[in-house]
This record gives C-alpha cells, sequence and structure tokens, in this order.
C-alpha cells in the first residue's frame, strides 16, 4: 500500500486541518459561527439580517420639495426561487398640499443582491418597487403618491447594506476568504468563499 503524502490532501480536508489550527492558535470562535468549513460558504440567517435591517429604520427623503416619504417597522422577506430579498415598509407620505396632509399605506420593495467589496458589505441591488397600497385613497391622487412613494423607496433602498462583515470574519488561520456567489435561500443567505 503506498503512502500519501501530506501534498495530497484533499481541498476540504486541507480547510478543516487550516480551521482546527487556527482555533488552536486563538482565533475568537465568534469569527468562525457562520462559516461552513467543508462547503467553504459563509450563512447569515434571516432573524440576524432583520435585526440589521431594524437598527436603520426609519428612514425619510424629500421629493421634488413638496412630498416627504418615509419608511418604518421593515420586514425582510427572502425569496429563493427568484434569488432575491425584500423588504416590506410602513410607508408615510406627507406634503402641505395634500387634505389630509399625510397619508399612510405598505411598500415592499425587491431585489437581488452584491457584494461591495472595499466596504465587506453585502447590500441590496437595483431594487423594485413590487407592491404599494395607500390607505383611503383612490383613482388619479393614489397612482401619483403610489409613483411617488414607488421611486423614492427605490432610492431609499438602493445599495441599502444587508450585512457588513467584519475582517476576521473572512479570515481562518492565515487565509483570507473572498466573497462569491450569492444565494438566497428560505431562511438565510449563503455566500460563497473562495
Amino acid at each position: 500500500m503506498q503512502k500519501r503524502s501530506r501534498h495530497s490532501a484533499s481541498p476540504e480536508r486541507r480547510r478543516l486541518l487550516r480551521a482546527l489550527g487556527a482555533v488552536a492558535a486563538g482565533t475568537p470562535l465568534a469569527a468562525l459561527a457562520g462559516f461552513n468549513f467543508f462547503t467553504s460558504e459563509y450563512t447569515i440567517g434571516r432573524d440576524e439580517l432583520q435585526a440589521q435591517i431594524a437598527k436603520r429604520f426609519p428612514v425619510r427623503q424629500r421629493y421634488a420639495e413638496l412630498f416627504s416619504v418615509s419608511l418604518r417597522d421593515p420586514k425582510l422577506v427572502l425569496d429563493a426561487a427568484g434569488n432575491r430579498a425584500a423588504i416590506t415598509a410602513l410607508m408615510t407620505i406627507g406634503s402641505p398640499l395634500m387634505q389630509p396632509s399625510s397619508v399612510e399605506g405598505i411598500v415592499s420593495v425587491s431585489s437581488a443582491l452584491k457584494y461591495d467589496v472595499p466596504a465587506l458589505t453585502l447590500r441590496l441591488h437595483d431594487p423594485r418597487a413590487e407592491r404599494i397600497e395607500l390607505q383611503g385613497l383612490n383613482g388619479r391622487d393614489a397612482e401619483r403618491l403610489q409613483q411617488i412613494g414607488g421611486l423614492v423607496a427605490q432610492e431609499l433602498l438602493r445599495d441599502y447594506p444587508l450585512r457588513t462583515f467584519k475582517p476576521e470574519e473572512l479570515t481562518v488561520g492565515r487565509k483570507t476568504y473572498e466573497i462569491g456567489d450569492i444565494t438566497v435561500q428560505q431562511d438565510d443567505i449563503k455566500v460563497g468563499l473562495k
């Protein structure tokens, strides 16, 4: 029987040995929490993402100096089939030109995801307002306010940060990983590490 040299170990085995070496060398376990050594993936759960998003709301922006649009109470929905993430939020559109001066509603914005390398951040990319419902309005007024609300919501959530990685989360031992493929699943987002 021929002996295998230590250089002929499989890539998975080498990653596992590096990870075990990193733990032995004192790399914090928290830095390894979402990292799967066997599949070279980092998993971010929906609850963690939801908590990060909630910290950054409410958000507000003016439109044409006549309208103010604010979003609050965001809820994250993960669309595995479309490989997209969606944020549904309560929306308020206000203007001194309106009677009453503000209207409440709900907006859902769906988005692809991208990774911002310099910022180490997973971001929304090219968001689209998919659903807008305003209370107590119909006809042309409702259509115009829905258009305004949709445009502002898309602008507010363009390049919106979902998760920023700490450098140590992407480092095991002496190896620093880069983010590869981003896969949205029903309860989490997996990012490939290369």
